[in-house]
């Protein structure tokens, strides 16, 4: 996205309110500083929260403590869970700044409400303790960039919507979650281009393939460069799966690329052997090719050698690339849709 001129520092633009400490509240509650070793203690409360939200899948332990143990991550200043006489955990939450923004600065919310304990103002403290933290993060920032608060709210959870809303956030986004019966009859993909080689995912030349995400993705909403360490820890998920990934080279450079992920945690609860595509990309001198078709549909063959019955991804509705279109013409059918919920600086 573009950066307007001129820009005073957000630290200038940015008023936040005091640190209040704690939310407080309601009755039997006890709200505490989240700590980096805490992925365990949510991982159960991540499946109840899916179970109403997003019941196809749900946030493993190892994701967990990635998003717990980057760098750029401080568990106890930037996120908070709530307790009850048990100790159980019924609410938890997390502000994280990713690292090195070129054009935008985000604040981005992570957490949720264990759903036999909504409607009882947990959510409300926590939204709003998360708010606040994020404020008070932007105002601390030297950067003369855009900035976003953003979080994220299943369309099957409408009171997580509307509540973002009574705290100041606009939809601002439409992300659609694709499946594609793998049994079903479609259509083939194009032909992969002329003068390109098409592999699977080699970790020895890993670099050049974040450097094509990247490229990628410059001009789709919301998205930064992903950091070395971000890049590395995603690779390095026992969900990732480099054989079923493919890469489009142009002599030493990336073309194109879709990463590919299987996650058998969550096979039981979608009902069927499913592989989840997490990146789709082609950088912009390769575009209008039928590149990414192509990857697609040999990513599919690559699903179906391995027994999978079921390929899932999720698109930005608006893709200034028209992904979606590509994505239906392959046999991909909506299920679900996320909105993304922002304050703008």
């Amino acid at each position: 996205m573009p950066v307007p001129d001129e820009l005073p520092a957000l630290s200038d633009r940015v008023v936040a309110p005091d640190d209040a400490g704690m939310p407080e509240g309601p009755e039997g509650i006890r709200w505490r500083p989240l700590a980096a070793d805490d992925a365990p203690l949510l991982v159960d409360l991540a499946e109840r929260i899916s179970r109403r939200d997003h019941p196809t899948w749900s946030e493993s332990l190892e994701e967990l403590q990635e998003e717990l143990e980057h760098s750029w991550v401080d568990p106890p200043s930037d996120g908070v869970v709530a307790l009850d006489a048990d100790g159980t955990a019924l609410a938890w939450g997390l502000c994280v700044m990713p690292p090195d923004p070129e054009t935008l600065v985000r604040v981005i919310l992570f957490g949720g409400v264990d759903p036999a304990h909504r409607g009882r103002g947990i959510g409300r403290r926590l939204l709003a303790w998360q708010r606040d933290r994020a404020q008070r993060m932007l105002a601390a920032s030297p950067a003369r960039l855009p900035a976003w608060v953003l979080s994220y709210a299943a369309d099957r959870a409408p009171e997580h919507g509307a509540l973002l809303q009574r705290l100041g956030f606009e939809a601002a986004r439409w992300f659609t979650t694709l499946e594609r019966d793998l049994a079903a009859p479609g259509p083939d993909g194009p032909a992969v281009p002329t003068g390109l080689v098409v592999e699977p995912f080699d970790a020895a030349r890993s670099e050049p393939v974040r450097a094509a995400r990247n490229a990628a993705f410059a001009d789709h909403w919301g998205s930064q460069p992903t950091s070395r360490e971000g890049w590395e820890s995603t690779i390095g998920l026992p969900s990732f799966r480099g054989d079923l990934s493919r890469i489009a080279w142009d002599g030493d450079t990336v073309a194109g690329f879709v990463i590919a992920e299987v996650n058998e945690d969550d096979w039981e609860r979608q009902g069927a052997r499913s592989g989840y595509i997490g990146l789709v990309g082609t950088v912009r001198a390769h575009r209008g090719r039928g590149l990414a078709g192509a990857l697609l549909a040999a990513v599919l063959a690559a699903f179906r050698r391995e027994g999978l019955e079921c390929a899932v991804l999720d698109v930005d509705t608006d893709n200034p690339t028209g992904a979606l279109g590509v994505y239906t013409r392959l046999g991909f059918a909506p299920t679900a849709r996320d909105v993304a919920y922002r304050i703008a600086y």
